[in-house]
């Protein structure tokens, strides 16, 4: 979450006057994340967090979004609900931006991921995974593979400012993964951003799943890879094989994972550095003057790919062939 767009009192109030929600007490920005514009939103009925879609969300895929909330909602998985204003809308415009309110979920994500945290998320994963394979609405993941040389193009002129040699590293990975890319794998609805800072914990116990705007249909697995670059390295970049071993047992517990994703977790996870090291290289060689979010840097996932370079078995990854 980030802001990116201010919201003044008047037009706050000209949108809240949609809704029968209260008195607003307070609203504040919520400085984290990359994406869209997000505040807090406290009224006299109850707390709402108010999302500003911008930069790679296309208006098109909101009632995706939306709707997949949901389902999930409805399938027993915890996550936020759009609130519907007195027009039967949950989605409007607020500053020329799309705008939605949803629903305030309790609880913290964790600062310092620990192993129990790892084994809530592998169970939660997998159980988000089952449940959206009723879903009815499909949309393509555009970052996946076919979307990472775009925006290595769009960069790789001052790649090497970043870090020399960096713009030659990634045009040999993508050619790699060009080649090496696996096909006919199970798919379903996936997050393909499930990052610590979009799951919530009370205690040891997860309480719900947030952030659903880069979420789509692809391959079930390329979620876990997602997930053992976002909770499995330390904050020195050493992989935890036994943070990764128990997010992977919890999850085959609920939804085993088949021979075929086992063989190709590696390559999965290769693919998974580089569209974050990706599109973090993008927002920090082009960080819009005035964003109120520090862009990430994009080289702790350069790090996290050259460990997935080194595996050549799935193993290391402290989960059992099938």
């Amino acid at each position: 979450m980030a802001v990116y767009t201010e919201v003044s009192d008047e037009d706050l109030k000209a949108f809240m006057a949609r809704y029968d929600l209260g008195e607003v007490i307070s609203f504040k920005g919520i400085a984290e994340g990359v994406e869209n514009s997000n505040f807090l939103l406290q009224t006299t009925d109850n707390n709402f967090i108010l999302t500003l879609y911008e930069k790679r969300v296309d208006p098109k895929d909101l009632p995706y979004f939306l709707g997949l909330m949901q389902h999930l909602s409805s399938h027993g998985i915890s996550c936020p609900l759009p609130v519907v204003a007195r027009d039967g809308k949950a989605l409007h415009q607020l500053c020329g931006r799309p705008a939605v309110l949803i629903s305030f979920l309790e609880g913290l994500w964790p600062r310092r991921i620990q192993p129990v945290h790892c084994a809530e998320l592998g169970r939660a994963m997998a159980e988000m995974h089952l449940a959206g394979q009723s879903f009815e609405m499909s949309r393509e993941n555009n970052l996946s593979r076919s979307g990472w040389r775009p925006i290595f193009e769009a960069c790789a002129e001052r790649a090497d400012e970043v870090q020399e040699g960096l713009a030659q590293s990634l045009a040999a990975e993508l050619d790699f993964l060009d080649r090496h890319w696996p096909a006919d794998l199970p798919t379903g609805i996936i997050h393909a951003d499930l990052f610590p800072d979009n799951v919530f914990f009370l205690k040891d116990t997860l309480s719900g799943i947030i952030d659903f705007y880069f979420a789509c249909n692809d391959s079930l697995a390329y979620d876990i890879a997602v997930c053992l670059n976002a909770w499995c390295f330390e904050t020195d970049n050493a992989f935890n094989i036994t943070k990764a071993g128990l997010m992977l047992q919890a999850y085959n517990k609920v939804r085993p994972v088949t021979s075929a994703e086992f063989e190709v977790l590696h390559i999965l996870a290769r693919g998974s550095a580089i569209r974050f090291l990706l599109t973090r290289l993008y927002d920090w060689i082009f960080h819009p003057p005035g964003a109120f979010v520090k862009p990430k840097d994009p080289l702790e996932y350069w790090k996290k790919l050259r460990f997935h370079q080194g595996v050549t078995d799935s193993s290391a990854y402290g989960i059992t062939r099938p």
